[in-house]
Order: structure tokens, then C-alpha cells, then sequence
């Protein structure tokens, strides 16, 4: 595995730096780096690597994730207020909404099966939207109204929303009980759980390294730690409690940067160069997981399917704003933020297709969202990095001076 992972650097490293130098966003490139290296293109990734890839991004996740708490302060959420709470679940159900409404006219799907369609398809990937937005917090893009704030706040919960919806039509389509009133009341739940238990356990974490003073170092490897242990007791738990874990984990950098500021950005800067490695990872391996035969075989009507249900998120965005204080460079440049998918259809796309076949029914439909998942990451993922990069040079005014940013300066004086 180790040589695999020291080819897979090498390889991310120089892609990287050759998509930069053509003035496009790194992950672009990593994402079709993992494409031709992945079983279903070139086969080259070794099968070692394959075997701990899920492992693997989920550490890489983890480490955007904390970086996304680390630069998100009380000052810019108190300005996006309810907005990022609309952002929440809004644009989500406008995209279930349509794709449930095309879905039987262009795939021939029932109208339930169009409906778990549009759960699958209706999460905006965090891999590929939190990096950009962390990076234009640091430039100062759009601080004046905390424009990249509000869509990581709505970003980071609609996940939760689009998995509850997903899994809730599955059970009622393979004819498990579901108790639709629970499931609403689960979202809500699972958000506060969330932040609840993060911000404990980040209180207990600035005071526990103000009581023994660990390294930056060690801080860092704590939070990995409790982070992943986090993820996992989510999934013990979440029959009988709602529990986002991922929000859990933002709110730990939060409640940090909150209360003690300085050891924040000195945390945040060491999750910065992390982060060099963990993207080369992430990146090319959510791309790995893309079956472009799978992909192509949803075809024309797949296609129009995924932009139908686009172009409804994209209306849900602007609904709102509607009483925003945004203008309209700043509104479509969130529309464009919410575009891509990519690491939760990797994940969840094939899971009507399971759930079919272990009740023994027939496949075809599993097999038709599982395509159109896929292809939903070969359209929008590299599409939609361009997009955001684009907009956020040329959407979003520079309100502050984009030099040293605190982070950066924490670690140069730390070293």
C-alpha cells in the first residue's frame, strides 16, 4: 500500500501543478486523475490502495471539515442568520421536487423511484465546495457579507436533509415501515444533536489543552482523532438518536476559534499543510469511484434529468436570498456553489440498487439511479469547481487585504 499511496503523490503532485499552471482549480485535475487510474478506466490504482480508499477520504474529509470550523466565526453567521438555515434544506427539496416530477417522463422510472433518484442526486458535495470557500475566506472574498459562510452553513447540513430523504423513499419503497413525521422531525434533530455535541466536546478540548499545553502537533492529531471517532459513533447511535456527525465536527474548530482564538489559527495552519496531502487523496479517490461505463450508460436523458433538477436547486438558492442583502453577482455566485456533486452519491448512489436486490425485486430501476448518480459526478464535479472558481474571482469583491491571513501568521511566528 505504501508504494501505492507514494504513486498516487506523486502522480496528484505533478497533475496539480499542470492543471495550475493552465490557470484551472487543482482538484479538477485530481478528480480525472482518479478517473483514468480507477478500475473501471485505466485500472493503475493499486489494489491495496482501493482497498482502505474509503478509510481514506473519510480521514481527508475530516480534515476539510475542521479546517471549515476553524475559519467560520460568530461575527460572519450572525450575518447570513436565517438565510444559511433556508440554504439548509430549500434548494434540496426544489432538486428532489423536479427530479421526482421528470424523472418518469425521460428514464421511465415510477414516480417513487424518480423520488429516490432526487434524494441520491440532491447533496451538494462539502469535498469539493468547502476547500474553495475556506480558500476565499482566506483571500477576504465576499467577507463584507460573509458570502463563502453562508454556503458552507447551508452546504454542510443539506447533506443531512438529502441522505433523510433518500433513505426515507427507499423504505418505503421496499416496503419497509416509515414513520414519515419521524423522519421530517430527524433532520432538525440530527442538526442540533450535532452542534450540541460539538460544541461540548470543543469546550472540553480548549480546556483540556489549557490545562497540559500540547504542541499545535498533537492538538491537531487529538481532533483527527476524536473527529473520526465521532464519525463512528454516528452510525451507532443514528437508529436511535438523529446525529450529524460532520456538523459535530465543525462545530468543535468553532467553538475553539470562539474561545480561544490564537491556538485556532495555530490549529488551522497545521491543518492547512495536512490538507497538501489529504486532497491528493480525496480527490483522486472520489474520482476513482467513478464508473464511466455505469456513467455513460444513463445517457441523453440521465443528462437532462441532472440539469432539470440543477436548475431547480439553482431557483431554490435564489428563493433564498430573495430578502437578502446580496446583490446579484453575489446570489449567482451562491447558485454556482451548490452545483457540484460528488462524495455523497459515491457514497449512497448505489443504495436503492442494494436495497432492491435484497428484497428480490427486480433491479433495472436500482440500476438506472445508480448511472445517473455517476454521471451526476462526471458532469458536475469538475464543471462545478471551474464554475465556483470562476465566480469567486470574479462574483465576489475583495473586502479586506488578501496578504498574511491569521492562520498564516500564526504559523510563521510558530515556527
Amino acid at each position: 500500500m505504501a508504494l501505492g499511496l507514494a504513486e498516487l503523490v506523486i502522480l496528484g503532485l505533478l497533475v496539480d501543478w499542470l492543471v495550475r499552471k493552465a490557470r484551472l482549480p487543482g482538484l479538477v485535475g485530481l478528480l480525472l486523475l482518479g478517473i483514468m487510474l480507477g478500475p473501471h478506466v485505466g485500472g493503475l490504482l493499486n489494489a491495496q490502495t482501493r482497498a482502505v480508499a474509503s478509510d481514506l477520504r473519510l480521514i481527508a474529509l475530516v480534515v476539510i471539515l475542521l479546517r471549515a470550523g476553524f475559519e467560520v466565526s460568530r461575527e460572519a453567521l450572525a450575518k447570513v442568520g436565517g438565510h444559511a438555515v433556508l440554504m439548509t434544506f430549500v434548494p434540496c427539496l426544489c432538486e428532489v421536487g423536479v427530479v421526482t416530477l421528470v424523472g418518469p417522463s425521460l428514464l421511465g422510472l415510477t414516480r417513487m423511484e424518480a423520488a429516490m433518484l432526487g434524494g441520491v442526486l440532491a447533496a451538494v458535495s462539502p469535498a469539493v465546495v468547502v476547500p474553495l470557500m475556506i480558500r476565499f475566506i482566506e483571500e477576504g472574498r465576499g467577507a463584507d457579507k460573509a458570502v463563502p459562510t453562508l454556503v458552507l452553513a447551508g452546504a454542510s447540513c443539506d447533506d443531512a436533509v438529502a441522505i433523510v430523504i433518500c433513505m426515507s423513499f427507499v423504505g418505503m419503497y421496499v416496503g419497509d415501515t416509515v414513520n414519515v413525521v419521524w423522519q421530517v422531525c430527524s433532520v432538525p434533530i440530527s442538526v442540533l444533536t450535532g452542534v450540541a455535541i460539538g460544541l461540548g466536546l470543543g469546550v472540553a478540548l480548549y480546556k483540556l489543552f489549557d490545562r497540559f499545553n500540547p504542541r499545535a502537533t498533537k492538538r491537531v492529531l487529538i481532533l483527527l482523532g476524536v473527529s473520526v471517532v465521532l464519525l463512528h459513533f454516528q452510525h451507532q447511535i443514528e437508529k436511535m438518536l438523529p446525529f450529524a456527525a460532520l456538523i459535530s465536527i465543525m462545530a468543535i474548530g468553532f467553538i475553539i476559534l470562539e474561545r480561544r482564538e490564537h491556538a485556532a489559527h495555530e490549529i488551522s495552519s497545521k491543518l492547512g499543510k495536512i490538507w497538501v496531502f489529504a486532497q491528493l487523496l480525496l480527490f483522486t479517490l472520489v474520482g476513482a469511484e467513478v464508473n464511466v461505463p455505469v456513467a455513460l450508460r444513463a445517457g441523453l436523458g440521465g443528462a437532462a434529468v441532472i440539469v432539470l433538477g440543477l436548475l431547480g436547486r439553482s431557483i431554490g438558492v435564489q428563493l433564498c436570498l430573495l430578502k437578502s442583502n446580496l446583490n446579484g453577482k453575489e446570489r449567482l455566485f451562491a447558485g454556482l456553489s451548490y452545483l457540484p456533486k460528488a462524495t455523497v452519491q459515491a457514497a449512497i448512489g448505489a443504495t436503492p440498487l442494494l436495497a432492491m436486490r435484497a428484497a428480490g425485486m427486480p433491479t433495472g430501476p436500482g440500476e438506472v439511479i445508480l448511472a445517473v448518480a455517476v454521471l451526476s459526478i462526471l458532469l458536475t464535479a469538475p464543471t462545478g469547481a471551474l464554475l465556483i472558481s470562476w465566480g469567486g474571482r470574479n462574483l465576489l469583491s475583495v473586502t479586506s487585504p488578501p496578504g498574511e491571513s491569521p492562520a498564516m501568521q500564526a504559523a510563521r511566528e510558530s515556527e
